[in-house]
């Protein structure tokens, strides 16, 4: 083991907020240090941050954590960095970055993925990444970047993500994980670039902004003095560059315990349906949506769907109620209201209605691709009441992580459930019967700088494996596992056929109020 620290640092550069967070050598995590992230939305829908923002605001989080934990330069064995997926962060000469990162949210590269997504050799390159072309990712977003600024994409040396840009300010290295370089450009098979991906995606003469691949489980590079200057640590610490955030907090939240394959959920604002599995084992769908993303465990990878929007629906519903008591002069507190879903939730009957969780503006990702889908109730009646609306939605959202666990293949036995949605028993209940599988929930509060810090627990020799560290870290904070309710199950066996055949009813009907809209 390097060094005789006693602490190990994860970070997480989310899309809201950047964390800096120290656990001891068990996993008890210590101390947290954040700062919300900084980034702008115009209406042309792009969505960017400058980079030397980023590494400004990751550095000072990183100096008031040494505030708060005495010792912490000396006491440091390692650090690894995860952050929001996807995006591009284009970087010149001298590492300077030659134009504000594109974010996962941006959505100026949708022209193109309707372009190559209707060309035959997008079936091939799907085969390859076992992942889904959108707007989110790098491939379209540098086609898109040379359409319409050329001269930054020929002036970029590299091309990174967020992770990798504070990975380059920590080390030097210009270096991509696993993960993010296989489901955009590579094999999750051979986990390496693939050249008929790249030249499917019409980026083969951008091959050169593809940096090395570092798998921070297994390879570290040393903080340099620039580094330790700007975050107070010590030069030197041995610093892994994690996986991308959704895998990392795949990995702190469960989805892989004692060889167990189970599955995740992540429910959060968005709703996130993986399942551990081995390349052999993954099911590609037909509607060539999803990703396959490699786990920093030696043959394993999770497939993944991912709903554009999961508690966002519970917002939405419990902001008409505030809005409209705020109309009748009787405010109401959100949190008041989150606090009485239960309630309501019992005083329902279940399956009395459909709900289609599609209330995001930008439609729906998973399991299929519609930017026009939206969110509807079916089924009501005058003798419906506000508490069956409230149900509804909670059933829509477990019913369609079922049809995002349909297009992967077959129902973990499991599913471990992170998010603060979870927290719920009615919810969890709701979920389990939905799905027919148990839950457990994870007690890990930073399951993404979990996950991050347990790469560098493995790769600085704290724990010779990631199962052997997984039994520490992960296993023992999974609560009970909670099976479903049979004749609830059976409800929803039922209401199932329904909710898939009525979503797929409404595509032509979302077309047309999409056409409606841009009159």
């Amino acid at each position: 083991m390097a060094g005789g620290g006693d602490l190990i640092i994860g970070i997480d550069a989310g899309t809201s907020v950047i964390k800096s967070i120290a656990f001891d050598l068990s996993g008890r995590q210590i101390a947290v240090a954040s700062t919300p992230n900084r980034y702008t939305v115009q209406p042309d829908g792009a969505a960017f941050q400058p980079l030397a923002d980023t590494w400004d605001d990751c550095a000072r989080t990183l100096r008031e954590l040494g505030e708060k934990v005495p010792g912490l330069a000396t006491r440091t064995v390692g650090l690894a960095v995860t952050a929001q997926g996807d995006g591009t962060w284009l970087v010149g000469k001298d590492n300077e970055p030659v134009a504000d990162g594109w974010l996962w949210l941006d959505a100026r590269a949708a022209p193109v993925v309707r372009r190559l997504r209707q060309s035959a050799a997008d079936i091939g390159r799907f085969a390859k990444t076992g992942s889904g072309l959108n707007a989110c990712q790098m491939g379209t977003q540098l086609v898109r970047m040379k359409e319409i600024m050329p001269e930054a994409v020929e002036k970029a040396e590299v091309a990174l993500h967020c992770k990798d840009w504070l990975y380059l300010n920590f080390t030097g290295v210009r270096a991509c994980d696993p993960s993010e370089a296989n489901f955009t450009f590579g094999d999750f098979r051979t986990r390496s670039y693939d050249d008929s991906v790249i030249a499917a995606l019409g980026l083969t003469d951008e091959r050169r902004l593809l940096p090395e691949i570092v798998d921070g489980s297994q390879r570290t590079h040393p903080l340099n003095e620039a580094a330790a200057r700007a975050t107070g640590l010590k030069a030197g610490t041995p610093v892994s560059l994690g996986y991308v955030d959704v895998a990392c907090t795949a990995l702190g939240g469960g989805i892989y315990t004692g060889g167990a394959q189970a599955g995740c959920t992540i429910i959060g604002s968005t709703g996130m349906h993986m399942r551990a599995t081995t390349p052999e084992g993954v099911h590609l769908n037909e509607e060539r949506t999803g990703y396959v993303m490699c786990l920093p465990i030696p043959g394993v990878v999770a497939q993944i769907q991912s709903n554009m929007a999961a508690t966002l629906n519970i917002d939405w519903l419990l902001k008409l109620v505030s809005d409209l008591m705020a109309d009748m002069g009787k405010p109401v507190d959100h949190r008041e209201l989150i606090g009485h879903i239960d309630t309501w939730i019992g005083a329902a009957e279940p399956g009395r209605g459909l709900y289609h969780p599609y209330i995001s503006e930008a439609g729906e990702r998973g399991p299929f691709v519609d930017n026009a889908a939206r969110a509807s109730f079916i089924g009501l009646s005058s003798s419906h009441r506000f508490p069956d609306l409230v149900r509804a939605v909670i059933e829509g959202l477990g019913l369609a992580a079922r049809d995002c666990y349909d297009a992967m293949g077959d129902m973990p036995g499991e599913i471990r459930l992170t998010g603060g949605a979870a927290r719920s028993k009615a919810l969890r209940s709701i979920f389990s019967a939905s799905v027919n599988a148990s839950v457990r929930t994870s007690a890990r509060e930073e399951a993404g700088a979990a996950g991050a810090a347990m790469m560098a627990a493995v790769a600085n020799g704290v724990y010779d494996s990631m199962d052997a560290c997984i039994a520490e870290w992960v296993t023992p904070l999974l609560g009970e596992a909670e099976a479903p309710d049979a004749a609830l199950a059976g409800v929803y066996a039922r209401t199932y056929p329904a909710y898939r055949a009525s979503r797929e009813a409404l595509a032509p009907v979302w077309a047309q109020l999409s056409e409606t809209g841009d009159e």
